[in-house]
């Protein structure tokens, strides 16, 4: 078995592994930059292939998939719910990012009409390749994956979260043995705060917001954020309005034919019963009058509904804005956060409303991600990828120090035999 790095290396965005032996070839993931022009794994031609395994729905993952389905008899394989979800987010990519897309909806038709989807802990066949998905933690549907062919098996761990979530169980534990072990690093070289100390602050935060008249506006990645963030206030005992909006609320929709790929259903049904949906500009003008909190896509303030409730509420001092997510340089969330700016009609406008940020990460913090990866069995070796340079390289730094490892944090184009 053989592994072909086209992305992800040292950087995290666009992640794609080719893995081959003898005549079967499988992609592990094929995802995309999502920058104003977005960015792609190295080409592979699609007749070299017989599958592509998605750990995902999330754009750096699956964004560029669909280039691969039209006209072609290859397979996407992935869970039911990560097979809904990446059609739902690739389709707005294609609507925002279309002219600089090498792919267009037929396409996206395509992917679909070939996705065959398999649950967590029942193997698959693809080529020569014995595949099997683990809970991954991460978002909902997302799979650790296992690869085996011949006598050597590969575990790919996409994006992870080791810990429990209100939405979600923490990833899977009892991987068993491996040669190869390609992980992720995003986190790789700090520790989240205690998960209980960032939901008492955040919802005293929002306590503290509606108390004194305002409305805090909470900008969230609509796939997992968004509903993690509900199911806080609700927990909680948030005495006050909840809204959601935007394409959070399809998500929910899927979610809700899925639930038992969420760690508590009833706790999941209960928050959505509690929530409000806002679902027309009347109501978005209507919730912003009074004192509540308003759950809105984008995550990074960059498109979506978050960007209108962003430029109404900004400019007063009463109403506050909770960051939950991630913010990537140059994105109008990370300006707010740099520079305290925000864009009002086209113009850089000093914010007054308090902005505050909370740690919701949804990806294993170092303590974690290491103790995970230290209990996989059979002395494998490492590939630490989907993080900044430094994360990727201290990530396998530590492996080699610690288990006498061979750990490497690989480059764009390199090849390895597992």
């Amino acid at each position: 078995m053989r592994v072909k790095v086209l992305g992800a290396a040292r950087q995290v965005g666009r992640s794609g592994f080719l893995v081959t032996h003898g005549n079967s070839g499988i992609l592990l993931d094929y995802g995309a930059m999502t920058t104003k022009e977005p960015g792609f794994p190295m080409h592979v031609q699609p007749k070299s292939v017989n599958g592509l395994i998605l750990s995902h729905a999330h754009l750096d993952h699956s964004g560029a998939a669909p280039m691969f389905f039209l006209g072609n008899k290859m397979k996407l394989h992935c869970t039911p719910v990560t097979a809904e979800l990446s059609s739902l987010l690739i389709e707005d990519f294609i609507k925002i990012s279309g002219p600089y897309l090498p792919f267009e909806f037929l396409d996206l038709m395509a992917m679909t009409k070939s996705t065959q989807e398999h649950h967590y802990m029942e193997p698959f066949q693809v080529g020569d390749f014995t595949i099997q998905f683990y809970d991954a933690g991460h978002i909902p549907g997302s799979a650790i994956i296992s690869v085996e062919a011949g006598s050597k098996r590969l575990i790919y761990t996409g994006d992870v979260n080791g810990s429990e979530t209100n939405l979600l169980k923490p990833s899977w534990k009892a991987l068993g043995e491996a040669n190869l072990v390609i992980t992720e690093s995003t986190y790789a070289t700090i520790d989240h705060p205690a998960r209980q100390e960032v939901e008492k602050s955040f919802v005293d935060f929002a306590t503290e917001v509606v108390e004194r008249g305002g409305v805090l506006l909470t900008p969230a990645f609509s796939v997992g954020r968004a509903q993690e963030v509900a199911m806080v206030l609700i927990k909680h005992g948030f005495r006050h309005p909840v809204a959601m909006d935007g394409m959070a609320l399809k998500v929910n929709e899927i979610l809700m034919r899925y639930q038992e790929y969420v760690r508590d259903a009833s706790a999941f049904r209960r928050t959505l019963e509690n929530v409000e949906e806002i679902v027309s500009w009347s109501r978005r003008r209507t919730f912003i009058r009074k004192p509540g909190v308003i759950i809105s896509p984008a995550g990074m303030l960059v498109g979506g509904s978050s960007v209108f409730y962003n430029q109404q509420l900004s400019l007063n001092e009463k109403n506050g804005i909770g960051i939950v997510s991630f913010q990537v340089p140059g994105t109008a969330g990370r300006t707010l956060i740099d520079k305290g700016l925000t864009l009002i009609n086209g113009k850089p406008t000093k914010v007054k409303a308090e902005v505050r940020r909370f740690d919701f990460s949804s990806h294993s913090g170092k303590s974690i991600l290491e103790g995970d990866l230290k209990s996989v069995g059979g002395s494998p070796k490492f590939m630490t990828v989907h993080g900044e340079e430094e994360s990727c390289v201290k990530l396998a730094e530590e492996l080699h120090t610690q288990l006498g490892a061979e750990a490497l944090a690989p480059r764009v184009g390199e090849e390895y035999d597992v």
